[in-house]
């Protein structure tokens, strides 16, 4: 389930960092609030087992099919209520919106390591400070791994980077509650098939680089 999140402006680009498009979310009633977290691709955030994750303002009213069918089948089947005046205009919301970060993970940590380097808790520390400045709702962060190490192995190392992000935000007063981890282990590698060929030599691990990295998506309203 999700804690709360009325998603909307997301951080700037951290440290020239790329970031991703606004996304529009979901599940949204008449008064702004939203009902699930999205990510940056307008994907609903699910957790580990595929459950949605609601927001502290989600109501059944607020279900969509995707995430809740059974609720959205009960709504369907309601008889239809009497038409109500039509309510005064009010004050347009922003956009829900948000916007991930990507931090290679040789900032954060070393190869094959989930501790902390001192250059990534530098820039969790800008992180820190710029999510002081809106009205945060949740910080996702996911890690990932190259493919050196078994499967088991490299899903574990990933879910351990995440892990680190999430104790040292919540080190700098962000609530653990925030923050949701996941780890992808290798699943999901930016190289290509064709690249970083050979074994484990220094060429082939700085080759392999850009696929040990943590993905950080932030979820907030600007202040």
């Amino acid at each position: 389930m999700i804690k709360n999140a009325k998603l909307s402006l997301l951080l700037a680009t951290l440290l020239g960092l790329s970031v991703s498009a606004f996304a529009q979310t979901p599940g949204i009633d008449l008064k702004g609030s939203v009902g699930y977290a999205i990510d940056g691709r307008a994907n609903v955030v699910k957790s580990g087992s595929g459950l949605c994750w609601r927001t502290g303002y989600w109501t059944p009213a607020m279900a969509i099919a995707e995430c809740d069918p059974d609720l959205v089948k009960k709504e369907m089947a309601k008889p239809m209520a009497k038409p109500m005046a039509k309510p005064m205009a009010a004050k347009p919301m922003p956009k829900p919106a948000a916007q991930k970060v990507t931090l290679a993970a040789d900032a954060l940590f070393d190869f094959d390591k989930a501790t902390l380097r001192s250059d990534g808790t530098a820039k969790l520390d800008k992180l820190a400070g710029d999510v002081k400045k809106i009205k945060l709702e949740v910080i996702i962060a996911v890690g990932h791994a190259d493919r050196f190490g078994s499967d088991a192995y490299n899903q574990k190392l990933s879910e351990k980077r995440a892990d680190a992000v999430k104790a040292y935000l919540v080190s700098k007063g962000v609530e653990p509650n925030r923050i949701y981890t996941e780890g992808k282990g290798e699943k999901q590698p930016i190289t290509k098939a064709d690249q970083c060929k050979g074994g484990k030599s220094k060429k082939t691990i700085a080759c392999l680089q850009p696929d040990r990295r943590v993905e950080i998506e932030v979820i907030g309203t600007k202040m």
